[in-house]
């Protein structure tokens, strides 16, 4: 577990930092305490410590003090401040510092939450040194485009910060597209920061990932896609001449604010299929979609059928299903050898991100070989079977994780009956468990709790029927188990990032 040290002259606001979290839950163990930074100073002189939790004004040593001398002792430190002021000279020091975020007492929950979620990222990360210089402002913009993209942080509160950072993304249209190096160790951020200087309307930033974001606001829909997708073009070519090739990804061009969070998630999707198409030098999501449309004519791939077999850990049923779905495709005919490989590599990559989705791990070693044997098959035969081995591995590594039978069961009955009324109450009763532990034993093997899981399956459910069916958006969310509509639209847009209705018109 990483260390948290807790500083703060009020021991009120200690205390319910105690309280106010589960901090094993996040890997977090709270080793120590003071009362000012004197003290805090002696004591992290003493001790290993991952990330400071504290207040800015304090008596003897206050906080912006205490982290100087602190990133002496430790210089990987991450540093959370604590204000009851909405200063911006604390701010704009604590930014020059290196901190991870600048919280406002009362504590907001939620945020404190999210801003801890962002630092364990970071200090995961094997390359996070490269990754964050903790004396460049750049740190506080990678932290608040990264929160606002992934759903973190509230239209008001990221206007705010954007204010505060100089961030202008005031055009009606938004795409965002991300740049990956291709060999780990390898910085283009400078370069890419230095060469865009003189573009209007680019946002350049880190995600938790290493990644490079680029968000591009534009003024019109078709030439500024157009547009961007050249500089896009133009960058992967100069990059490759300096011997830094790079894969750079492409989402959809939305309507701003609102459907930059999807661009995001897009982009990052999309970097996927360069395991598919390699020599491709900008990888836009819109043409897969219409690759995927055109090859998918005569046949469709059920993919939320092959979800609900991995969720289920059903390792015959997702081979059964393979030999069958690519029988179809081989006998209907007008499909060539290599459409037929494309399409298996693609199903490589949905394995690949699935897994990746449940785990919260990359899993990449699976999958470099499933899509080696894919492409080495020469017959319809050997290409079907390097695909099974594929779904039996990542079946494999979903049974590694779940070690408690009760759990698997418990499973097995939300994804065959996610549309009934379902409570650990219930299914503790079926089961012969008790319904706190079997709670516990279900946050554990699955890293969530018994609800949002459920709200999570039963989204996805409903994502799949408002894009294939005609029904009504009543009626679908009655179909995935919410007989509240309001309730459905906030379970929804809390994971998706808009509302159903939206959703369905994209």
């Amino acid at each position: 577990m990483y260390k948290v040290f807790i500083v703060d002259d009020e021991p009120f606001i200690i205390e319910g930092l105690y309280d106010i979290l589960d901090w094993p839950s996040f890997g977090l163990e709270i080793v120590g305490q003071a009362e000012n930074g004197q003290r805090a100073l002696e004591a992290l002189s003493a001790r290993p410590v991952d990330v400071l939790i504290t207040d800015i004004s304090m008596p003897v040593m206050d906080g912006l003090s205490l982290i100087r001398e602190a990133r002496k002792l430790h210089p990987n430190l991450k540093v959370i401040i604590l204000s009851g002021f909405n200063e911006f000279d604390y701010l704009k020091e604590g930014m020059k510092l290196g901190i991870e975020n600048y919280l406002l007492k009362p504590i907001n929950i939620d945020e404190l939450e999210s801003t801890l979620r962002n630092t364990i990222q970071k200090l995961d990360s094997t390359s996070s040194e490269e990754l964050y210089d903790a004396f460049d402002v750049q740190i506080i913009k990678d932290n608040t485009l990264f929160r606002w993209l992934t759903g973190q942080m509230a239209a008001a509160e990221f206007e705010e910060r954007a204010d505060l950072l100089g961030l202008f993304l005031d055009r009606p249209f938004i795409a965002t597209a991300v740049l990956r190096p291709v060999e780990s160790g390898i910085d283009v951020f400078d370069w890419t920061r230095r060469r865009l200087a003189g573009e209007q309307g680019l946002t350049l930033f880190r995600d938790v990932d290493g990644d490079l974001v680029l968000i591009a606001s534009i003024e019109s829909w078709a030439e500024g896609k157009r547009d961007f997708t050249l500089l896009l073009e133009e960058l992967s070519f100069e990059l490759s001449e300096l011997k830094r090739p790079v894969q750079i990804s492409i989402g959809s061009v939305g309507e701003w604010p609102e459907e930059a969070a999807p661009s995001y998630r897009e982009a990052k999707r999309a970097l996927e299929y360069f395991m598919v198409y390699p020599d491709r030098r900008v990888m836009d999501i819109t043409g897969l979609e219409a690759e995927d449309e055109r090859e998918s004519s005569e046949f469709t791939l059920q993919w939320p059928e092959y979800v609900k077999l991995i969720l289920a850990r059903d390792a015959e049923g997702l081979a059964q299903r393979i030999a069958y779905d690519f029988e179809q495709m081989r006998v209907l005919g007008g499909i060539g050898p290599q459409d037929l490989t494309n399409r298996a590599l693609e199903l490589v990559v949905r394995f690949k991100m699935e897994l990746e989705e449940i785990r919260h791990t990359e899993e990449e070693a699976i999958f470099k070989r499933g899509l080696e044997k894919v492409r080495s098959s020469t017959a319809f035969g050997g290409l079907v079977q390097a695909l099974q081995e594929v779904a039996r591995e990542t079946v494999y590594a979903l049974l590694q994780d779940t070690k408690n039978p009760v759990v698997s069961q418990v499973l097995a009955h939300i994804h065959d009956h996610y549309a009934d009324e379902l409570s650990l109450k219930t299914l503790g009763a079926q089961y012969h468990i008790h319904p706190v532990y079997l709670g516990q034993l279900f946050h554990k093997e699955t890293g969530e709790s018994f609800a949002e899981y459920i709200n999570k399956y039963r989204v996805e459910q409903a994502k799949y029927q408002l894009k294939h069916t005609n029904l009504k958006v009543q009626e679908i969310a009655r179909n995935v188990g919410y007989w509240e509509t309001g309730y459905f639209y906030k379970q929804f847009k809390k994971y998706v990032g808009i509302s159903p209705t939206d959703f369905k018109a994209l």
